[in-house]
């Protein structure tokens, strides 16, 4: 095992994601909607908080063309993936050169109560206000309290990223 002391006055980036590539994260597409359009990316760093309030993190980089429109709209939905939809993460997580409209066009959305993008087939879909937000280094944490959710019926296997690569969990 490689050891690390973490000295604050030398780059560990590399070292600290390495590490945190042997996280295993579910895999998400975090949407939004309003005056800034919709919009949407794929994100692992999403964690529950507290059931009561149902409450949610989510993590999105600053540098993010969407983090802007995220907190114009105060309002976001978090569709948790099924293993059949790892191409919606793969085009979401900007792997395929299009167009935010394009993502959008490509794959099955309804809209939920808010008018927020739900993704169809997501193991879940859940949509609620952004409470707080908090600027943490490069990324904006978004504080989300829930006030809808749909889950899914059929319990598809689950879609998780594990050591930079997309696996797939069974139910």
């Amino acid at each position: 095992m490689k050891e690390i002391v973490i000295d604050h006055h030398q780059d560990i980036k590399k070292s600290f994601r390495d590490a945190m590539a042997q996280l295993g994260a579910g895999v998400n597409i975090i949407t939004t909607n309003g005056a800034m359009g919709r919009c949407g990316l794929t994100a692992t760093a999403v964690v529950s908080i507290t059931d009561t309030p149902p409450t949610m993190l989510v993590s999105i980089n600053q540098n993010s063309a969407s983090n802007a429109a995220f907190k114009a709209h105060n309002r976001m939905a978090v569709n948790i993936l099924s293993a059949e939809q790892q191409e919606a993460a793969e085009y979401f997580g900007g792997m395929h050169p299009v167009s935010m409209e394009e993502r959008f066009e490509r794959f099955e959305f309804t809209e939920g109560p808010s008018d927020l993008p739900l993704l169809k087939g997501a193991l879940a879909n859940l949509e609620g206000r952004v409470t707080a937000t908090y600027e943490v280094g490069t990324h904006t944490l978004f504080i989300l309290e829930l006030d809808y959710m749909a889950i899914s019926d059929d319990q598809n296997a689950g879609l998780l990223y594990f050591n930079r690569q997309f696996r797939q969990i069974d139910k």
